[in-house]
């Protein structure tokens, strides 16, 4: 194994708190979801670092296969709810790749799921909703 990189972040007062990355990038105000409070909440984080992280993997694999996916953009929607377990995610992710046709776009979003470190990172855990040019695509 290779590492590729180490993010270090350092959070103070939770949800209602601060974000700091080591090298200054990241300065955030925490604040819970629909609260008044001025700032980000974890969901929109997560949400951005997931959208962020499958396109890069989408480019990936077109790349591996020699293909231009032109302008790929990602509408990530992150939903927090609880049940009688406690409280969990269930992100969707609505994919955008116009420039090429439905077959082609279909498997690249369905090998970029299978690649993308954070589709690993909760595989098996959460439940993840792809969509294709807003239509949902089943995963397997």
């Amino acid at each position: 194994m290779t590492v590729l990189y180490t993010a270090h972040v350092h959070v103070a007062g939770g949800r209602d708190g601060r974000a700091d990355s080591d090298d200054k990038k990241l300065s955030l105000t925490l604040s819970r979801p629909g609260s008044s409070g001025g700032g980000t909440n974890p969901e929109q984080l997560f949400a951005a670092g997931y959208a962020a992280c499958f396109a890069s993997a989408i480019a990936f694999v077109a790349g591996q296969k020699k293909l231009e996916t032109g302008a790929i953009s990602i509408q990530s929607d992150v939903t927090l709810n609880q049940n009688e377990g406690g409280f969990f995610i269930e992100p969707t992710l609505n994919v955008q790749l116009p420039a090429i046709d439905r077959a082609l776009a279909e498997e690249l979003v369905r090998e970029a799921h299978k690649v993308c470190p954070y589709s690993k990172a909760v595989r098996g855990n959460v439940n993840v909703a792809l969509k294709l040019n807003g239509t949902p695509l089943e995963i397997a």
